[in-house]
C-alpha cells in the first residue's frame, strides 16, 4: 500500500506526495505557554510525533516546526494575575513543556519558534494583505482581514460563510470592524498590554497571524502537512488558510491532519468538571511516562480517545509485556544457542510478517490500533518461538523487528535500564520455569531482586520491573 493520509480540507484519503523529494515539511500548532499542558494537548502533539517518526522511518527527510504561542490574551491575563513579567512566566512554562516532551519521548522538533521573536515576519504579512486589499485598518488602528474578499473562507470547516461566527478569541464588538465575521490580524495597543512599534502601527499580533508567519519563515510559503487538534479547525486554521493564501496566491497546505478530542471518563476535559489531567502533575504523582505515552497514542488519531483511571494500569501491563519480550530476546541472542530448524523458520516468518503488517497499517493514515495488533502478535508468536527453542540468530531477527517498530512507537526501555547481567538471569529463570525447576526459578528470582529487578509470573510468562516501578 502506498502511504496515504486523510486530508481534512478535501475529506479524501489520498496518496501522500511531498512537494519536494529532498524534504517533507510539517507544521504543528504548539502550546500557549501560560500553564502546564494537559493530556489532551499531548495527545495531539504525540500524534504529530508519530507522523514525523513514521515518515523518517520510511526514509523521508522531515523538517518539523512546532510553535510556542508566547503572547495572547490568556497569557497577558495570567501574567497580570501572578504579578510577574510575561517573559518570566512563559520561560517557566516552556521549560515544563520541554520536560514533559522529553519524559513522553516526543521527538524534538527542528524548530520551536516563539511568536514574539517573529514580529517582523508578521508585520510583513499584514503589509502584504493591506496592499492587496484583503485587509483594512479599523478606527482604533487595528488591522482586520476582510472575509468578504475571500470566497473560499469556511471550506476547511465546511461552514456557511454567511452564518459563521466571528473568527477571533475576542468579542465581536470589542473592536470596530466592517463585518462581524472579520478577524483581527494586528491589535492596536492598549494600556497595560505589551506592544511593538511597527510599520503597521503600535500594537501586537493576532493569534492566527502568528502561525502563518512562523510557518512561512521556517518552512516556506507552501508546506506539506499541517497538524493540530480538531478544535483548531475553526477559526484558527480557517484563518491561517485565508491570510496565507490571500498574501501569497499559493496553496498554503497540501494535507491537513487533525486529531480528535481526548475525553476523561466519557466527558470532555473542562475546568468546570475538575477533570483536567496535566502531564506534569501526573508524572510528579508517579505515573510511568512510557505507560502514559502508550495510553495517549493507542487509538487512531481521528477517533476520540477515552482516558479513564484504568488507562495507565492497562498501558503499564502492555509495556511490561513488551519489556519482558525484549529481555527474553536479548538473553537468547546473548546465549548463542543453536536452536531448532522449525523454530528458526517460524521466528524468521514472524519477524518479516510482523513488520509488513505494522508498515501497512502505518501507511494507511497512521492506523495505530492495527499497528499495535501487529506488534503484540509479534510478542505472542515470538514467545512461542522462544519456548520452541529458536536460535540466537532467529531471536536476533525478531529483536531487530521489535526495535524497528519501536523506532516509531518509542515505548521500549533503553538497554541501560536493565542492570548488567539481569538479561541472562531472566532468560535462565524462564528456562527453569519451562523445565519446572521451581527451586532454580526461586533462586534466580532472588538473584534478580538483589540487582533491583522485581520479577512476577503471569499467564504470558514472567514480567519484570525496576525498583518497584513498572517497566
Amino acid at each position: 500500500m502506498a502511504l496515504q493520509f486523510r486530508d481534512t480540507l478535501s475529506g479524501e484519503t489520498r496518496a501522500f506526495v511531498p512537494l519536494s523529494r529532498e524534504q517533507t515539511t510539517i507544521y504543528s500548532c504548539g502550546p500557549t505557554i501560560y500553564g502546564p499542558a494537559h493530556i489532551g494537548n499531548f495527545r495531539s502533539f504525540l500524534f504529530a510525533d508519530l507522523l514525523v517518526r513514521w515518515l523518517r522511518a520510511r526514509g523521508q527527510v522531515v523538517r518539523w516546526v512546532v510553535n510556542l504561542t508566547d503572547i495572547d490574551d490568556k497569557i497577558i491575563r495570567a501574567a497580570a494575575a501572578e504579578g510577574v513579567e510575561i517573559r518570566a512566566m512563559t520561560d517557566r512554562w516552556e521549560a515544563v513543556f520541554r520536560a514533559d516532551m522529553a519524559a513522553l519521548r516526543m521527538s524534538t522538533p527542528d524548530v520551536m519558534p516563539r511568536a514574539t521573536e517573529h514580529i517582523p515576519e508578521q508585520v510583513a504579512l499584514v503589509e502584504q494583505l493591506l496592499a492587496n486589499g484583503h485587509a483594512y485598518r479599523a478606527d482604533d488602528g487595528s488591522v482586520f482581514f476582510r472575509i468578504a474578499s475571500w470566497p473560499a473562507y469556511g471550506a476547511l470547516a465546511r461552514l456557511d460563510p454567511e452564518a459563521m461566527r466571528v473568527g477571533e478569541r475576542v468579542e465581536s464588538d470589542e473592536y470596530s470592524k466592517d463585518d462581524v465575521r472579520d478577524f483581527v490580524l494586528w491589535k492596536a495597543a492598549k494600556a497595560g498590554e505589551p506592544s511593538w512599534e511597527t510599520a503597521v502601527g503600535t500594537g501586537r499580533p493576532g493569534w492566527h497571524l502568528e502561525c502563518s508567519a512562523m510557518s512561512m519563515r521556517h518552512l516556506g510559503e507552501q508546506i506539506d502537512i499541517h497538524t493540530g487538534a480538531i478544535d483548531l479547525i475553526f477559526p484558527h486554521h480557517e484563518d491561517e488558510i485565508a491570510q496565507s493564501e490571500a498574501a501569497t496566491g499559493k496553496t498554503f497546505v497540501g494535507t491537513w491532519m487533525h486529531c480528535a478530542h481526548l475525553q476523561v471518563s466519557g466527558d470532555k476535559m473542562s475546568k468546570s468538571l475538575g477533570n483536567i489531567a496535566r502531564v506534569s502533575e501526573l508524572l510528579a504523582a508517579g505515573a510511568d511516562p512510557r505507560a502514559l505515552r502508550f495510553a495517549l497514542i493507542s487509538a487512531h488519531y481521528r477517533t476520540s480517545l477515552n482516558y479513564t483511571p484504568d488507562s495507565l494500569a492497562a498501558a503499564g501491563a502492555a509495556i511490561s509485556r513488551l519489556d519482558a519480550f525484549q529481555t527474553a530476546l536479548r538473553a537468547r541472542v546473548a546465549g548463542g544457542i543453536a536452536g531448532s530448524g522449525d523454530a528458526d523458520a517460524s521466528a524468521q516468518t514472524i519477524a518479516a510478517s510482523s513488520w509488513e503488517r505494522f508498515a501497512r497499517s502505518m501507511d494507511d493514515d497512521l492506523a495505530v490500533p492495527e499497528a499495535l495488533a501487529a506488534l503484540f502478535d509479534l510478542v505472542r508468536d515470538g514467545n512461542r518461538a522462544l519456548d520452541a527453542g529458536c536460535s540466537g540468530a532467529a531471536a536476533t531477527a525478531m529483536l531487530a523487528t521489535l526495535e524497528q517498530i519501536d523506532a516509531t512507537l518509542a515505548l521500549l526501555p533503553a538497554a541501560a535500564e536493565l542492570p548488567h547481567g539481569a538479561a541472562e538471569l531472566l532468560e535462565a529463570r524462564r528456562a527453569a520455569r519451562a523445565a519446572k525447576s521451581w527451586s532454580d526459578a526461586d533462586r534466580l528470582r532472588d538473584e534478580l531482586a538483589a540487582l533491583g529487578v522485581v520479577v512476577e509470573d503471569g499467564r504470558d510468562g514472567q514480567r519484570w520491573r525496576i525498583g518497584g516501578v513498572g517497566e
